[in-house]
């Protein structure tokens, strides 16, 4: 009986509340403007701090009232401003609050609002914009609907600091794509925006800084102009130096940082520029000291990476700058049991938080060791580090599973790490299982350190093979990312290098021929290069090139074929031309090419190609079939002596002694040492 009761004892609490709330509501519609006045007033000071307030007269349909009143230009200008005022404090509600003010049309009504004259009014319009547009549940494309906008706001900068302050803010919360950028751009934002890096008022400064930096993201265009912009005759970069000074906040700090950051990856700024090495590098590393606030050591760690991803030279000053390697190892150690933290708030925050500081952490220390080789034993030798990779690796949060397989590939570039610290802690482990199921970005990432994980050195290399990872791989290249396909062949092609003809076979059985010439036919040339790389590797020593040649001759010559005769660049024509000269290497295979006078004729026109490169591969391809010795052993001279009569007599004894002469001494030998068997 007690669960029947229940029910009713609720609804009457609620309308009470509502009840109350209605009052309020009910009071916009009084036909005394005096009235109706007070009752805006009086129903700001009811939501102030109060979300359920809020959110009841959201449901009571306080919202339309309120932007009919807004824009009903016989209501009076205080008025109109106390509706905009009060929208602005119910957008300070919740998620959902702002999901009903947009639905009931708030930007547009708002953004005509922005036409009145009165500068408190559309102070408040504005304060109001700028609430709903910082929301990550605005679509931020509202702001670029209507064309005429953007300049509008433009012209309002220079009205008050407010309008600067709240303007700025809206920019850089909706500039998300390269088309806003350029929108922003086209619409004079540098220098409308540039002025006010030297507001008298912080927070305009503030929110200019911020607008440069997304402005500046990946966007050549807008750093190349940066560079040369001058404010108050000095120029802009200088400006973004002096924000990074000690003493400004840290938030100015950071900022200014990410401008410069941003500015040096589009191309702006050289890397060796002294605001890079000497400013903002140090400022970053600065960053990353546990000193500073978790959001701030994330925000540096990660702007950080970015910068120095592309430059060694920048990697080789961080890692000694300020011991930031063994800095980093901090991350994973926070909030510690015996935290300075004292505010429970902030505990509580940075606990739910500190999976991003182990994030950057990884980020930073694949940016580190990406290519120098001293820097990832040094990584590598911080401590339990190849632990907490291996931990990272099966996290609950996709991001530092992602970061922690980034770092992983970093390191795995390096021979002397995969011979010792991943043998070690056997990390193709946690490795495979991580390629079982992951979303395409991490499953890129894995399957790239796999590909390094199964080059011939890597004593990994054999328990992988021993894992079931061909099935596995084979069904990379079936994926519809040309990244994972390339990943999937690339890593098929290193186990198959110099590999057993067990593995081999199992390799040509679980690929089938029909995939192998599905991607031999593929679009990207990437993924169309590695095929062929592992086609080439499948066909190395006599017995394996026999045997695969026996069983797939025909479509293999027929795909050599196809390859050779379309339009194709020269690095594939060669590696094809290789492939043939493998299988000219074969006992009974080169009787595939002898017998096919058109596959011959081929190669005597890329003995005469204008390449070096390619009429190279096509010598050593007569070079293999005019071999006389095979297996060792000296052949039946008549194989070799019918097939140099052969070859003879369709012209390619006088090509090899015109090639005798080529400037390219390589070229030369390979054509001489060719037609040393005709005399032997």
């Amino acid at each position: 009986m007690a669960c029947l009761l229940e029910a009713p004892l609720r609804i009457s609490v609620l309308s009470e509340v509502t009840a109350t709330s209605r009052h309020y509501v009910d009071r916009l519609f009084d036909p005394d403007p005096q009235k109706v006045l007070q009752g805006v007033i009086d129903m700001k000071n009811a939501v102030i701090g109060n979300n359920k307030q809020k959110a009841n007269l959201i449901v009571l349909g306080a919202v339309p009232r309120l932007l009919y009143l807004l824009q009903q230009s016989s209501s009076s200008l205080q008025l109109r401003t106390e509706c905009a005022v009060v929208l602005g404090s119910l957008a300070m509600g919740t998620e959902n609050n702002i999901k009903s003010l947009v639905d009931c049309h708030i930007i547009p009504t708002l953004l005509q609002g922005l036409l009145c004259p009165d500068l408190i009014f559309t102070e408040a319009c504005l304060r109001c914009l700028r609430t709903v547009f910082i929301s990550p549940v605005t679509p931020v494309q509202l702001l670029y609907t209507d064309p005429t906008v953007i300049p509008h706001l433009m012209s309002l900068l220079s009205n008050s600091q407010r309008t600067q302050e709240y303007i700025t803010q809206i920019f850089s919360h909706c500039c998300k794509t390269p088309e806003h950028q350029t929108v922003l751009f086209n619409h004079g934002a540098i220098q409308n925006i540039a002025p006010l890096l030297i507001s008298p008022s912080y927070k305009v400064r503030m929110q200019a800084l911020k607008c440069f930096s997304v402005l500046a993201y990946e966007n050549t265009q807008v750093s190349m102009t940066l560079v040369n912009v001058l404010v108050d005759g000095e120029l802009l970069t200088q400006v973004f130096v002096k924000m990074m000074q000690r003493d400004q906040p840290i938030e100015m700090q950071l900022t200014a940082a990410k401008c410069l950051t941003y500015m040096c990856r589009a191309g702006a700024i050289k890397t060796d520029d002294s605001c890079v090495v000497l400013k903002t590098l140090p400022c970053l590393v600065r960053m990353c000291s546990k000193e500073h606030l978790l959001e701030e050591r994330v925000e540096g760690a990660e702007t950080l990476a970015y910068l120095m991803e592309p430059d060694v030279e920048l990697q080789r000053i961080a890692s000694t700058t300020d011991h930031l390697v063994a800095m980093l190892a901090d991350y994973f150690k926070y909030p510690s049991s015996v935290s300075a933290i004292t505010d429970i708030k902030r505990l509580d925050h940075d606990l739910k938080h500190a999976h991003e500081l182990r994030q950057a952490a990884f980020k930073l220390y694949a940016s580190l060791g990406s290519n120098d080789e001293d820097i990832r034993k040094k990584i590598t030798e911080t401590e339990n580090m190849m632990d907490r990779i291996v931990s990272g690796l099966s996290e609950s949060s996709i991001k530092v599973r992602l970061a922690a397989v980034r770092c992983l590939h970093s390191l795995s570039r390096s021979v002397q790490q995969l011979r010792t610290s991943f043998h070690d802690h056997a990390v193709w482990k946690p490795l495979m299982k991580l390629l079982q199921n992951a979303p395409d970005e991490v499953l890129v990432m894995a399957s790239s350190t796999l590909c390094n994980l199964l080059l011939e050195f890597s004593p990994s290399k054999e328990p992988i093979l021993e894992s079931g990872v061909i099935e596995l791989l084979c069904s990379l290249t079936q994926s519809d990312s040309p990244a994972l396909r390339v990943n999937g062949i690339w890593a098929l092609m290193n186990m198959a290098f110099q590999a057993d003809q067990k593995v081999k076979v199992e390799i040509v059985r679980c690929l089938g021929t029909e995939q192998l010439f599905r991607l031999l036919s593929d679009p990207d040339a990437n993924v169309l290069m590695k095929t062929l790389g592992l086609l080439r590797n499948l066909l190395s020593t006599r017995p394996h090139i026999d045997q695969i040649m026996s069983s797939h001759g025909k479509q293999i010559m027929q795909a050599v074929t196809l390859i050779l005769e379309a339009e194709h660049s020269i690095e594939v024509k060669e590696q094809t031309l290789c492939i043939l000269a493998n299988i000219a290497d074969g006992n009974t295979a080169k009787e595939l090419i002898m017998t096919n006078d058109d596959m011959l004729q081929k190669i005597k026109y890329y003995m005469g190609h204008s390449n070096v490169k390619l009429q190279l591969a096509a010598t050593f391809c007569v070079s293999n079939l005019i071999w006389n010795e095979e297996d060792g052993k000296k052949s039946t001279p008549q194989g070799s002596q019918d097939r140099q009569d052969k070859l003879r007599e369709m012209g390619f004894v006088d090509i090899l002694h015109k090639l005798t002469q080529s400037s390219d001494p390589n070229l030369s030998d390979r054509a001489k040492t060719a037609l040393q068997q005709y005399l032997a």
